[in-house]
């Protein structure tokens, strides 16, 4: 019985062999999938099965990719690399992956990302970059990801995000920008216009909540209105740059200082904090202000009738006063006229 599975120990692991199965790592023929998460492993098997379809190396220590570092399975359309050590990848990092579908590259340690890391994934449907450190992304990838649905990076140290880059993505329906230091100024109009373009045909997304400046911070972008925005002012021109640099004194050799009003002023230009603008009247102010102009449009309006009726009635006391001498007095001239036309001989 031993003898029996000793045999069969040894023939299940010269099929490993054969197949080119990585130390440390289980593969399954049947799906083509290779799973060597929680190994402990500080780089990629060198020795994965070039049929492999699925990778699955999540729960590792891997800190970096080389390039090519995938060329021995080009047939890959599932990467799995999250809660690893990864922090820098190499430009061709992802170089080969001609068919890979689904990249998940969260709970890691980057920085930032090459617009040149992604060239080589024209397939790519889902990419997953949620819980790393990245402060920056590329402003464009240099060719569109046509097929890309899934775009998430939440939980990063992103305070800007590039109109354009979102363009790129014409099929992404999918977006997760949450948990990010997002800046709330000017740079982020364009942001918030898209999104509300997206969400209009249909997308869905997770929301930007500002994290500065402070009077929008905790606010959700897109319920803060347009109008608070100003459009961000051009860069100086390079005659004016050149202008306001460091100049050397022809006679001293010293360092001569643009004046201090010029660098304020360039200062000034270059920033962009929301500059302070009319603050447009909240909802409730408005309807207040209505109802108080509607009550004292109503109070003028019964003074105004008040005065109406005194003055009508004023004007007929008066009238009545004076005309009652006068009928008096054309009573007592008709009674008058009649004596004396009796008093006359017949």
């Amino acid at each position: 019985m031993k003898g029996e599975l000793l045999l069969l120990s040894s023939m299940i692991f010269l099929l490993q062999g054969a197949c080119g199965c990585p130390e440390k790592c289980f593969c399954h023929s049947s799906s083509n999938s290779v799973d060597c998460s929680r190994q402990g492993l500080a780089e990629i098997p060198p020795d994965l099965p070039p049929e492999t379809l699925t990778l699955l190396l999540q729960d590792n220590q891997i800190c970096q990719l080389p390039a090519l570092a995938f060329r021995r399975v080009p047939r890959l359309k599932i990467l799995n690399l999250s809660n690893n050590s990864l922090s820098n990848l190499a430009p061709e990092a992802f170089h080969g992956l001609q068919h890979l579908e689904v990249l998940n590259l969260t709970q890691n340690s980057l920085l930032s990302l090459e617009s040149r890391l992604f060239h080589f994934l024209p397939q790519l449907r889902e990419l997953d970059l949620s819980s790393n450190n990245i402060s920056h992304l590329p402003q464009s990838l240099g060719e569109p990801w046509e097929n890309l649905t899934v775009f998430a990076v939440q939980q990063n140290q992103l305070q800007h995000l590039s109109r354009e880059l979102l363009e790129s993505m014409p099929r992404v329906r999918l977006l997760l920008l949450q948990n990010n230091l997002w800046k709330c100024n000017c740079h982020l109009l364009g942001l918030k216009l898209w999104l509300e373009k997206f969400i209009y045909e249909g997308g869905i997304t997770d929301g930007i909540v500002c994290g500065s400046p402070d009077p929008w911070r905790g606010k959700d972008l897109l319920k803060i209105p347009h109008e608070l925005y100003q459009p961000c002012p051009p860069p100086p021109p390079p005659e004016l740059v050149s202008a306001q640099a460091p100049q050397h004194s022809s006679e001293h050799g010293e360092l001569r200082k643009p004046p201090e009003d010029h660098i304020l002023g360039l200062h000034d230009t270059s920033e962009c904090a929301v500059k302070p603008k009319p603050r447009p009247a909240n909802l409730r102010h408005a309807v207040a202000t209505v109802v108080i102009t509607g009550v004292v449009c109503g109070i003028v309006c019964l003074m105004m009738l008040a005065a109406a009726i005194y003055g009508c009635t004023y004007a007929a006391i008066t009238a009545q006063y004076h005309g009652r001498p006068s009928a008096q007095t054309s009573e007592s001239g008709k009674t008058g006229g009649k004596d004396l036309f009796d008093n006359l001989p017949a």
